[in-house]
């Protein structure tokens, strides 16, 4: 009887036969996918013997003559640098060109600071009064010999005055 309930429904309803020969296929190809996975994983493959290692080669070193010392000579000590001052780093950092003097240009290069204290109006521009005024006097001032070029005697006098630090930051 229950052939005959198969039967019946096979050949009156054909999107069921669909489904059923859709369902046998596909449980057939991954069956035999499968298997065919596993035969190929159970093949033994020869696997290629590495290269032969090459034979070392000995390193020739030079041979020191007989009689020759054990130990080569000392190796010379570096140099120390001499500690400088706080005046000779602050000479160095005017003198740009390392030749011990400093000139008018190199004294006024590096002189953000003073250049805002010289711009009296606040514009950013200095005239040629605000300018040379103060830092002529100073150069002229320090300039013992007047040649133009400050040694570092002469330098270390337009060191700017120390100012006393408050006692406490209250």
């Amino acid at each position: 009887m229950g052939f005959l309930l198969v039967g019946q429904i096979w050949q009156e309803n054909g999107l069921m036969r669909k489904y059923l020969i859709g369902g046998f296929a596909a449980a057939a190809m991954i069956s035999g996918g499968l298997w065919l996975w596993q035969g190929v994983a159970m093949q033994e493959e020869e696997i290629p013997a590495p290269p032969p290692p090459e034979e070392p080669r000995e390193l020739e070193l030079p041979e020191a003559r007989p009689g020759a010392p054990a130990y080569g000579p000392v190796p010379p000590t570096p140099p120390k640098a001499p500690e400088t001052s706080r005046e000779e780093r602050r000479f160095n950092r005017y003198d740009k060109d390392r030749n011990e003097l400093i000139t008018r240009i190199e004294l006024m290069s590096s002189r953000t600071k003073a250049f805002r204290k010289l711009d009296r109006d606040g514009n950013n521009l200095l005239t040629f009064e605000e300018w040379a005024v103060r830092t002529s006097d100073r150069f002229r001032g320090a300039d013992r010999n007047r040649d133009g070029r400050l040694t570092r005697k002469e330098f270390a006098t337009t060191r700017p005055k120390r100012r006393a630090r408050p006692k406490c930051r209250c």
